[in-house]
């Protein structure tokens, strides 16, 4: 197994994958392993042994190299012979670690352009935590996430990316990038709720001015995406719902779904994108990636 610390991929930082031996886990690295040979960058897998699950230790904690033992090796490589077995043309790294879960991977996500997790975990004890993983390195890590859940194996032809309107346009570069490079149509879900308050009179209209105003904004924010990728077959989908609700239906249809999240801080601030994210990474019907803003 490789150990280098170098980024490999000519330069270019590597996809980390998390793996811990479940079947959750295998997907996430046949996803990771199909986009590293795409993007021509180097997989990372990466197994965090836990010694103290809840990090908090009541003795002195022990030296690296007697925590990991002969099974924690032996799922890592079960983790490279998956990606070997689905993509013989990957270029890879293998990665232990001891310490949390989340903690290692999201710290690892600031050397990587992206991180991919399974939705869940191994069952047991150890199920318990495992099982919020996807939850929080979404939370804090740095790069993109990607949660390899739904359906994976079949092509639907379509890619799903929510337009947040708000002046980011992180998660549509993503998006299009991503489209392009698996021959797939860019879905841009934009949900306008229905106006609060509004007679029946009135709805009709309010709710024309509001999906003219999302179809202008959308086509702004796509604009220079569309330059870069004049391949790109785009369609805008502006429905009456919530985020959360329109982009769990879009998942139904799609081979990936895309979504803007917030930067760590309290959940209270953000509860709009908070709802989107938890919903998405525990109803998606397909893979979700979630992007940062940039900078």
């Amino acid at each position: 197994m490789e150990t280098s610390a170098g980024d490999g991929g000519g330069g270019l930082l590597p996809i980390v994958v998390g793996v811990d031996g479940s079947r959750p886990s295998d997907r996430a690295v046949e996803w990771a392993a199909d986009r590293a040979v795409r993007m021509g960058r180097v997989l990372r897998l990466v197994y965090v042994s836990e010694v103290w699950p809840y990090e908090i230790p009541f003795h002195a904690a022990p030296d690296d190299s007697e925590s990991i033992t002969w099974t924690d090796n032996q799922v890592l490589a079960e983790g490279e012979r998956v990606a070997l077995a689905w993509r013989p043309d990957v270029e890879l790294e293998c990665r232990l670690a001891v310490g949390g879960t989340v903690r290692v991977l999201s710290e690892g996500s600031q050397h990587a352009s992206e991180l991919v997790v399974g939705h869940r975990g191994l069952g047991g004890f150890a199920g318990l935590l495992l099982g919020s993983v996807s939850v929080g390195v979404v939370a804090y890590a740095q790069s993109p996430v990607v949660v390899v859940r739904g359906e994976t194996g079949g092509r639907r032809g379509e890619l799903a990316v929510g337009a947040s309107l708000e002046g980011d346009a992180s998660a549509l570069a993503y998006a299009f990038e991503e489209a392009v490079s698996r021959g797939l149509r860019v879905r841009v879900v934009h949900a306008v709720p229905l106006p609060k308050g509004t007679d029946e009179e009135h709805l009709a209209s309010d709710l024309e001015r509001s999906e003219e105003r999302a179809r202008s904004r959308i086509a702004e924010e796509c604009a220079d995406l569309r330059h870069r990728y004049p391949e790109a077959d785009v369609i805008e989908d502006i429905v009456q719902d919530r985020p959360a609700a329109a982009l769990v239906a879009a998942s139904r249809e799609a081979d990936l779904v895309v979504a803007g999240v917030e930067r760590a801080q309290p959940e209270a601030r953000l509860p709009r994108r908070h709802a989107v994210r938890h919903a998405l990474v525990h109803h998606a019907e397909c893979p979700v990636a979630l992007v940062r803003p940039r900078g």
